[in-house]
């Protein structure tokens, strides 16, 4: 397993509209587990799935100045399906194109 990362183009101040499909985008995906609750080893709050322990399988997201952006700790091949999928659901659920502005899939 190696550390892995993208920035998806959901910005921080995209409008409630937006904001209230992403957890509907979250449990479509494989591995989901929830937002890390207290006393759980991860961040309290965040969505995680496969593990809330960092050092283990796992995947976390958080909404920061330049996106959503998703961490992970994933052998590479599972972590390019999950990222492809989870851009097909995303561009679904939220009517335009999700993608990482870093790689050209989308504009900012």
């Amino acid at each position: 397993m190696v550390a892995q990362h993208m920035n998806l183009n959901i910005r921080y101040d995209a409008p409630d509209a937006i904001w209230d499909k992403v957890p509907v985008i979250y449990q479509q995906l494989n591995g989901w587990i929830g937002f890390c609750p207290k006393g759980e080893p991860g961040h309290e709050g965040l969505p995680y799935w496969f593990s809330f322990n960092e050092q283990e399988k796992h995947i976390s997201a958080s909404v920061e100045p330049s996106g959503l952006q998703f961490t992970g700790l994933l052998d590479t091949n599972e972590w390019g399906i999950w990222v492809q999928k989870i851009k097909e659901v995303a561009t679904r659920e939220l009517g335009y194109k999700v993608g990482e502005i870093e790689l050209g899939e989308v504009d900012y």
